[in-house]
């Protein structure tokens, strides 16, 4: 039987908007497979909030289409609507209920019936570690667990797509890494994730696909790992047991090693890929060369923002399209 290929969870081409004669947005494509995380990188001010309140129709573009779970932005709002939940930048809970009122008002809102929202709200309380904490007031909680109540009010009509506008803003590493898990479950359980932050590491360790955004204009999309490899600077460490397998490295890489005779290692240059590796490895075999360690160094995420962004009033030099294709 022919296989189908599963229905993207959001799609979005030519995106534009502008406030005034400020462009915000300007043609911006996305494509975010179902059950993936997807990580949206800028400085502030470049668009990240706009491209959420967009996507989440909360403000109109001002051209370019999208469809959100296979509803239309423009025809069927009230589609993405049902299909959605958001958890923005501030927390949208009411500090005078208590945990689980907080949780069965929105029970309400999304109009489950009595006794299937009490049972979402006790799975949700428990899911979150929340059970005690939920007959207190959240005025009562600390920042994590405002954002576990926060999300877990997003997860009550069980959306198929969540958009996390910065959703770990000012929690503590502990609380972040709860964070983190919360959403790998998610995404498991085939929920898609549309995740804006400012942590470079959240989208390294989370992200399936990262885009970089600036000045209103996507400048790089792939991996983090096909970002990294896009810097200049990676390089593989060799390390050896003596000096006499250091000196026979050296003849047979010449002069493209580094050598550090004090510490028994060269430097390669090289992207870490396995294209690249595999020369390296059979050209040491073939030497007969004995090396005790191998180590990858490629450059991290911050090198790759801090290279395709600009300054608040200057973008970085734009990444030519050819380029951008070829790491999709």
């Amino acid at each position: 039987m022919p296989t189908t290929t599963p229905q993207p969870a959001i799609t979005a081409t030519g995106l534009r908007k502008s406030f005034g004669d400020k462009v915000v947005l300007d043609r911006v494509d996305l494509h975010v497979p179902p059950g993936s995380i997807f990580a949206l990188l800028g400085p502030n001010g470049a668009g990240k909030t706009t491209t959420v309140k967009i996507l989440t129709t909360l403000i109109r573009a001002d051209a370019g289409t999208a469809r959100i779970a296979g509803h239309d932005l423009a025809t069927d709002p009230n589609g993405v609507r049902a299909a959605i939940g958001v958890t923005g930048q501030f927390s949208a809970v009411d500090n005078l209920l208590t945990g689980a009122e907080n949780l069965l008002l929105m029970a309400d809102l999304h109009h489950l019936g009595r006794t299937e929202a009490r049972q979402r709200v006790a799975h949700l309380l428990e899911r979150f570690d929340l059970v005690e904490a939920g007959r207190k007031p959240a005025s009562t909680y600390s920042g994590g667990m405002r954002r576990r109540l926060d999300l877990a009010m997003t997860l009550v009509g069980s959306p198929r797509v969540i958009f996390l506008d910065e959703p770990t803003t000012g929690l503590d590493p502990r609380s972040r890494r709860d964070m983190w898990q919360i959403v790998r479950e998610l995404v498991a359980e085939g929920v898609t994730i549309f995740l804006t932050t400012q942590y470079l590491e959240e989208a390294d360790q989370l992200a399936d696909r990262i885009a970089v955004l600036d000045h209103g204009r996507l400048v790089a999309e792939g991996t983090a790992d096909e970002l990294k490899r896009r810097m200049p600077g990676g390089h593989v460490r060799l390390k050896f047991t003596d000096q006499r397998a250091l000196d026979s490295a050296v003849h047979v890489l010449g002069r493209q090693a580094s050598r550090d005779s004090d510490a028994l290692t060269l430097r390669v240059p090289g992207d870490g890929s396995l294209r690249s590796l595999k020369p390296l490895i059979d050209r040491l075999d073939q030497g007969r060369v004995e090396v005790a360690e191998l180590t990858v160094h490629t450059p991290d995420l911050d090198d790759v923002f801090l290279a395709l962004t600009g300054t608040p009033d200057t973008p970085a030099t734009r990444t030519p399209k050819h380029e951008k294709a070829a790491i999709r």
